[in-house]
């Protein structure tokens, strides 16, 4: 066991810019860091069978779930369970920064909608 930072996590980078670290990744667990700059998002999906948490630690979060839009401050988070259709973005200036636990993790479970 060691103790995880940013400088030791292993880096990648995704979207326009975006950028993510994995803290713990195994086949049933994976905690990730990202920050996603003003006006980039993912694309809408869902996962067969993972559930994911996110949690916002710096900016706000404006995730679509099922057509329902929801803004997450920092220190909130939420829950996406198996099969929901969503798609997380950053509507505003700040750089936003969250946590997403997901598990399990299976190869193949994300479905871009």
């Amino acid at each position: 066991m060691s103790i995880v930072c940013i400088d030791s996590a292993e880096h990648f980078e995704w979207g326009d810019n975006c950028d993510g670290w994995h803290f713990v990744k195994s086949k049933n667990l994976s905690i990730v860091q990202e920050r996603v700059p003003s006006g980039c998002s993912e694309t809408m999906h869902y996962h067969r069978s993972a559930e994911q948490f996110f949690f916002v630690l710096n900016g706000t979060a404006t995730i679509e779930i099922e057509g329902k839009k929801i803004n997450i401050e920092a220190n909130n988070g939420i829950h996406i369970p198996p099969g929901k259709k969503h798609q997380l973005g950053n509507q505003n200036e700040a750089d936003l920064v969250f946590l997403v636990t997901t598990t399990p993790i299976l190869s193949g479970d994300r479905v871009e909608v």
